[in-house]
């Protein structure tokens, strides 16, 4: 079992996680996770969700705003454009699993009642929550990794990730210690801050579709 604290300046989930158990197991778990100073502005710990024998597993980047109240990733508009681009490139969402690569939403807030930004993790908040992205793969053991943007990207792959590089081809790499297949796309939420929302709307689709052909 894990333990139920680590110092301060450990910056890793690592103290925290199950040796064993289920992915419900591994959601109690994390809701009580203090492996970097994320948790404390933060309303809860926002867990991986979906298929548990999902062919898929789908990793963004961090919570939002609305997946930061409600509990699960991927809530907020940029959720609802993902799920219709899964379908029109024939992923079926039901077949999915749907996690973050850092469980917890950083902001910035100018004042408390003011409008709460999205402030992108560090490379060294993306770390700590490696194991807990290490254990949803273990579990769940996806025949592919559809990676949304930059920040997954390198939580995955490295520091030297650009995902405008490698968007729409098949990776094959070791992450967390496992083969894996991954097919890299932007975030969702750049399609909606896009000047040409449906040119960038279409580019996402085109990566799913890569996804889902190589799925057979």
């Amino acid at each position: 079992m894990p333990a139920t604290k680590a110092p301060e300046d450990a910056y890793t989930a690592k103290p925290f996680v199950p040796d064993h158990g289920t992915l419900d197991d591994l959601r109690r778990a994390a809701a009580g996770c203090r492996g970097c100073p994320l948790h404390r502005p933060a309303t809860q710990t926002v867990f991986g969700t979906g298929n548990t024998h999902a062919r898929v597993m789908l990793v963004g980047e961090q919570p939002g705003d609305q997946e930061d109240r409600q509990g699960k990733p991927f809530v907020g508009p940029a959720g609802k454009l993902l799920d219709r681009a899964l379908a029109e490139a024939g992923v079926d969402p039901a077949d999915t699993y749907v996690t973050n690569a850092v469980k917890h939403f950083k902001f910035t807030q100018a004042e408390p009642r003011k409008r709460r930004i999205h402030k992108s993790p560090s490379l060294r908040e993306m770390t700590a929550c490696g194991p807990w992205l290490a254990a949803e793969l273990a579990l769940v053991e996806p025949e592919l990794i559809v990676v949304l943007g930059a920040t997954a990207g390198k939580a995955l792959l490295g520091s030297s990730f650009r995902v405008g590089q490698v968007r729409g081809t098949v990776l094959e790499e070791e992450i967390h210690g496992r083969p894996e297949r991954l097919v890299p796309t932007v975030h969702p939420s750049s399609v909606l801050r896009a000047d040409d929302r449906e040119q960038a709307y279409q580019g996402l689709v085109a990566d799913l579709k890569v996804a889902a052909r190589a799925l057979g």
